[in-house]
């Protein structure tokens, strides 16, 4: 796993695969970033972004969800599961390049957590985590928002989507990877002080 922060498992918890799927997060940094074959902590993520100076944290999970569009155009409710692979060494540079460019539009960010699973999904697992504790809730929520665009739009990470008759399709929707710098706010203007 390229996890910032990153320290070895705990006694007895294998690691099946080149990611870890024990995820920390860091002990002098205020970004916490990585892609794990684990289960996401959402929890952990959440309780990490808690500091004193931020009166505000803002979770988002993305899950997958039971429908998708295929390549054809049509909608499909029948989703079995997603795989996602990544560009490993690629993604925790291109996560921190997005929460540098986060604290640049928005300063006065606290913590800021950018975590992705790799591997097989079911529906209803949790894919990707963006976490943001800022002052207060409108830069929060902004930078909340930025991240998760941010990383979809420019994070080597890729999904196949497999549909209930074993038919599948990678990437539909996807787009050419962008600087994190061009991707727009949800806002016109960012927000640094409130």
């Amino acid at each position: 796993m390229t996890t910032r922060g990153q320290r070895a498992s705990p006694p007895g918890f294998a690691i099946p695969s080149r990611y870890y799927a024990f995820v920390q997060p860091p002990e002098s940094s205020d970004t916490w970033v990585g892609i794990t074959d684990g289960e996401l902590p959402l929890a952990a993520a959440y309780e990490w972004c808690v500091v004193p100076r931020c009166g505000a944290v803002v979770l988002f999970s993305g899950t997958v969800r039971d429908h998708a569009v295929d390549h054809d155009g049509a909608m499909r409710s029948d989703v079995q599961c997603l795989d996602y692979e990544a560009y490993g060494e690629q993604v925790e540079p291109s996560f921190t390049k997005i929460v540098a460019e986060l604290r640049r539009r928005w300063p006065r960010t606290g913590r800021v957590v950018l975590l992705h699973r790799v591997g097989r999904l079911q529906v209803g697992d949790s894919s990707v985590i963006a976490v943001v504790s800022a002052p207060h809730r409108p830069e929060a929520f902004e930078a909340a928002r930025y991240a998760i665009d941010a990383l979809k739009a420019s994070a080597p990470i890729w999904k196949r989507e497999t549909w209930t008759d074993s038919s599948s399709a990678w990437g539909t929707k996807s787009q050419p990877l962008v600087d994190p710098a061009s991707v727009p706010s949800a806002t016109k203007s960012a927000m640094s002080s409130q």
